[in-house]
């Protein structure tokens, strides 16, 4: 989904991958028939759809897209929009809807550029499908051979986890391993030389989502062509693909004219994102910022088998095991539930139709909410870009399309079903969120008896400090300062920072004897840190 830590919203996250799987969008699926009534007497028996698509349908599901955008813009009430359809190697459909900034209030149109957040992914997949026909590397090349730094805890994994594994998300690091690193402003080495810290899953055998174990491979790949991931993206696909607003470094989305700022929700009320989301540490998985206009521009080659303007541009065999499935990231919960696949960088499932379905949502909990959705066999795709933190917007949109795609209408509540399932994605962590301290708190302990600096292999030393009975914590490379506000006895709290601590997030700081414990950071039980 997105950078939103999943680890504290496991049940949640469950329930909308659940939802991605049954409708075939948002976080994907892959492909199937013919348009028609019947198949070609070419076709394969799993290539034969369950239901067919008469002419003349798409046409129909693209003449609704004005009123059901407009529609779901009013009701979620997010600032701004921008969809684009492309069908049979052209663009149907590109409108923008809504505003960029809602202090500014200008409009957003179809080459309003937005930050696509985890759409990053799939994009960064057809960037290694095509380096790989350059040679000097493969999917199922191990990561430690082109890029002989990256360790993880077991010497075995090390050795042999490849770039597909980590596009996979089938390394066994843990779900979102490095992001609140990102959040403390570790820079991007420092983070993949943490990852060894972590403990492994079932290596191929578990599905955990991670930004920085698919940036391992990017780099890795990057490396052995000589150059950086932001300049081998642009090289392989964005400068042929003619994607001129595209890029993978955020200095280039700040610097557009024609750019959709992220927002958050406060009170009731969006407002533009301060701070704002910064992806480049992580860019590979989450920072790529473009337009519908170029997003339409890849869509096309995508379900053109890699092709693009009459020549090939990615190999049909190198893009086709990044479409295929490779995992299982969402097992079925019941006997007659769809199971939801991960390819490389691609969500891949069936839709209710008999259809493969490609896609992938894309989340900055700073303000970006995306999606795509491409049924190859209807040679059929949509896009929908947003700039609020995310609420399912683009998820309902692109599944009411494929629905009136695919059936000729609109099969489920899908606005309802999101709804409810991303609730959550934006609720505050932590135990004593939205509580009220204790009226009479056990008194804490003498201000400099707690002092000092308490050690942390993996996030690095926390510094207590006293100044006025003040107590305040000190984290991460740039010394980041938290004060700390006393609870109850040793307990005090704090509000954690960056992209995965959502508005209201508390997180407890603990002391017993010689060591402090920082609730928030206490995922894979490393939240615990030891006075020196």
């Amino acid at each position: 989904m997105s950078t939103l830590r999943r680890a504290l919203l496991a049940p949640t996250a469950v329930a909308v991958a659940a939802i991605l799987a049954m409708t075939g969008c948002g976080d994907g699926d892959s492909a199937s028939t013919a348009t028609g009534a019947s198949p070609s007497s070419a076709a394969m028996p799993n290539q034969v759809a369950g239901v067919p698509i008469p002419e003349g349908r798409i046409d129909d599901a693209v003449s609704e897209l004005d009123q059901l955008a407009d529609g779901l813009l009013a009701s979620a009430g997010i600032p701004g929009m921008a969809v684009a359809v492309v069908h049979g190697g052209k663009v149907v459909y590109s409108r923008g809807f809504g505003v960029r900034n809602v202090v500014t209030q200008e409009k957003v149109d179809p080459d309003t550029v937005f930050q696509l957040a985890s759409l990053s992914k799939p994009i960064g997949a057809t960037v290694v499908a095509r380096r790989i026909a350059a040679g000097g590397v493969e999917w199922d090349t191990p990561v430690h051979r082109l890029l002989p730094s990256f360790t993880l805890a077991d010497p075995y994994v090390t050795e042999h986890v490849t770039v597909g594994d980590l596009y996979a998300h089938r390394s066994g690091l843990p779900d979102h391993a490095g992001d609140l690193l990102e959040d403390l402003g570790y820079d991007r080495q420092q983070i993949l030389d943490r990852l060894r810290l972590l403990p492994l899953g079932a290596f191929r055998d578990s599905y955990e989502y991670t930004n920085f174990g698919l940036t391992a491979a990017a780099v890795a790949v990057a490396t052995a062509a000589g150059t950086d991931w932001e300049t081998l993206s642009a090289q392989m696909i964005y400068s042929p693909l003619g994607m001129t607003s595209t890029s993978s470094r955020y200095a280039d989305f700040a610097s557009r004219t024609n750019r959709a700022e992220g927002h958050v929700l406060i009170d009731g009320k969006y407002e533009p994102a301060n701070p704002h989301r910064q992806p480049d540490t992580q860019s590979p998985a989450g920072g790529v910022s473009s337009s519908v206009t170029d997003m339409a521009k890849w869509m096309t080659m995508v379900l053109a088998d890699g092709s693009a303007g009459g020549s090939v541009l990615v190999p049909p065999e190198d893009l086709l095991p990044a479409i295929s499935p490779q995992v299982v990231s969402a097992p079925p919960k019941t006997p007659d539930a769809r199971a939801g696949f991960y390819g490389f960088g691609f969500n891949v499932s069936d839709s209710a139709s008999g259809r493969v379905v490609l896609g992938h949502s894309g989340a900055f909990g700073l303000g970006a909410g995306t999606a795509f959705t491409l049924i190859p066999s209807a040679d059929v795709g949509i896009v929908t870009l947003t700039n609020a933190a995310p609420i399912g917007v683009p998820e309902t949109l692109n599944a009411e399309f494929a629905d009136l795609v695919q059936f000729g209408k609109i099969q489920q509540d899908w606005r309802s079903l999101y709804r409810t399932a991303f609730e959550p994605l934006g609720a505050p962590s932590g135990a004593l969120a939205g509580k009220q301290p204790p009226s009479h708190p056990v008194p804490a302990r003498p201000p400099a008896s707690y002092t000092g600096t308490y050690d942390n292999a993996y996030y690095g030393p926390a510094t207590i400090s006293a100044t006025d009975k003040l107590l305040t914590l000190t984290l991460g490379p740039d010394n980041m300062t938290f004060p700390l506000k006393h609870w109850d006895g040793d307990t005090f709290v704090f509000t954690p920072p960056g992209e995965n601590a959502n508005h209201g997030s508390v997180s407890k700081a603990t002391f017993r004897g010689a060591e402090l414990t920082l609730e928030y950071y206490d995922t894979e039980h490393l939240g615990v840190f030891t006075r020196s």
